[in-house]
């Protein structure tokens, strides 16, 4: 039924339409396949399971309608308002919702992913069109587990939506404004994220494997669990953001080494044993206030870990990636960090002192055993008020380090590269 539809036709369909999905006699299912409907008044109209392929509802009003289950493959919705409509389990492929007005529309289960369509213009051949969701008013609409798959939501405003469980791998949402929005294990893998606001957002096991994520706000975000692989945290702002698993949510095994070390602590090595974590994936835990003094952790992987006031004396961490990882007024006293990289992760007022070396017997020998910073990679990390009293820092990078009011006594900087750091305060001298 291609063309202009006269207002009789479009309320003769509805009318028939309402009969068939009250299956009553004259009933006929809505077909406006290719209609041209350009700026037509349809709130709250009910055409739930309506045949829509290919129609033009540019600029149309079908705020509060029902479309849930329509076919409205590659309908073009450009600047349509479908506020509060019911969009759920509709077909959506290759439709243009570009500055769509769709604020808490119900697209739960909807699919928005490309779309092939027969060229017509030189007669032959097949194209992909994506979903475009450009710049579309998305604010509290219910996206969940909808398969977005390769949309195109730039600039789209998706402030408080649920997008929970939502797939939404290879989308572009450059600058989207996802604030406070609900991603909880959605899929993002190999998405275009960079400027978006995920400000206070919760992406509890969301997969963001292969995403780029520069410039992006993840401010106060929920990522526990999150899928980071690929991902450079680096490039966007993550303060305040929970990275960590929660204490329950750590494995039997990580639970079970952590006990055993802490008999092997109190029992001075009579029962229990020392946890040996090397090339472990501790990534994004929270072992913060944990008592881990003495422990092995080389080559592990605590990329976003919290260790906050944990208890780390004379740890091992030669060659483990720390990237980003929260160790805020922890005991680091005679630590060993050679050959980290521990880009952009805390230690503010931590101490990182020597220790004294204890003989067999327990009784201290005198000797006092320095934190071992060598070859370490400490770029932007955060140092302030932090003790590094005598540490070892030769050929170690701290390129824009914040190491203002930290302690610095007999630590000798033109042995390391620090370029750009901020000393301001530091105690240096007798």
């Amino acid at each position: 039924m291609p063309g202009p539809l006269s207002p009789q036709e479009i309320v003769k369909i509805l009318s028939d339409h309402e009969k068939f999905l009250n299956r009553k006699p004259g009933g006929v299912r809505a077909n406006l396949t290719l209609a041209d409907m350009h700026g037509i008044s349809l709130s709250r109209a009910n055409l739930r399971q309506a045949k829509m392929p290919g129609a033009n509802l540019s600029r149309a009003v079908l705020a509060g309608a029902d479309l849930s289950e329509a076919d409205l493959f590659a309908v073009n919705f450009d600047r349509a308002d479908l506020s509060l409509a019911n969009l759920s389990k509709a077909d959506l492929r290759g439709a243009y919702l570009r500055g769509c007005r769709m604020r808490g529309a119900n697209l739960r289960g909807a699919d928005l992913r490309g779309g092939t369509l027969m060229q017509s213009r030189r007669g032959d051949g097949i194209a992909l069109v994506s979903a475009d969701l450009q710049g579309s008013d998305l604010e509290q609409a219910i996206l969940a587990k909808a398969n977005a798959q390769g949309a195109d939501l730039s600039k789209a405003n998706l402030t408080e939506a649920d997008c929970s469980g939502a797939r939404l791998a290879g989308c572009n949402l450059e600058m989207a404004s996802m604030a406070r929005a609900n991603l909880e294990t959605a899929t993002l893998k190999g998405a275009n994220i960079m400027g978006a606001n995920l400000a206070g957002a919760n992406l509890k096991g969301v997969d963001l494997s292969g995403a780029i994520i520069d410039g992006a706000d993840f401010r106060d975000a929920n990522l526990i669990g999150a899928n980071l692989n690929g991902v450079d945290m680096l490039r966007a702002n993550t303060q305040g953001a929970n990275m960590a698993a929660q204490p329950e949510e750590l494995s039997d095994a990580v639970q079970a080494l952590i006990r055993d070390h802490q008999l092997w602590i109190k029992s001075e090595g009579r029962i229990g044993r020392r946890a040996d974590f090397t090339k472990a994936d501790l990534k994004g835990l929270d072992l913060s206030n944990a008592n881990l003094s003495g422990a092995t952790m080389t080559g592990a992987n605590l990329q976003g870990t919290k260790l906050v006031k944990a208890q780390l004396i004379m740890c091992d961490f030669a060659g483990a990636d720390l990237k980003g990882a929260d160790f805020t007024e922890a005991n680091l006293n005679g630590v060993n960090f050679s050959r980290v990289d521990a880009q952009g992760a805390t230690f503010a007022k931590a101490s990182l002192a020597p220790v004294n070396m204890p003989m067999p017997n327990g009784q201290p020998s005198g000797r006092l055993w320095p934190a071992n910073l060598a070859d370490a990679n400490f770029q932007d990390c955060d140092f302030a008020g932090a003790n590094l009293h005598r540490a070892n820092v030769l050929d170690a990078n701290f390129t824009r380090a914040v190491l203002r009011d930290a302690v610095l006594l007999d630590v000798d900087l033109s042995l390391a590269k620090s370029d750009g750091a901020d000393i301001a305060g530091a105690i240096m001298k007798r």
